[in-house]
């Protein structure tokens, strides 16, 4: 994702407090152990991971992620545990 896709999946998460916590799980669960001993040195999800997501979201790697999409991805989250 490019800082500005970054910043505005943000900002739509940050507007949605009820989301909060479940945005934080999910970051949590998707970033991998260890990630400070590999380069980019930051929390994020692998490369792999947001390759799969993004071919099963929207057919093609190289798609840009709608912060609406991402904001219905962490409702179903939330759901979904809440039916677990």
């Amino acid at each position: 994702m490019t800082p500005s896709t970054t910043a505005r999946v943000a900002l739509a998460v940050l507007r949605r407090p009820s989301l909060w916590l479940v945005a934080l799980r999910q970051w949590r669960r998707t970033t991998p152990s260890g990630w400070w001993r590999r380069r980019p040195f930051l929390p994020l999800p692998s490369r792999e991971y947001m390759a799969f997501r993004l071919i099963t979201q929207y057919g093609r790697e190289d798609a840009s992620v709608e912060p609406i999409d991402v904001v219905n991805y962490l409702v179903w989250c939330t759901r979904h545990e809440h039916a677990a």
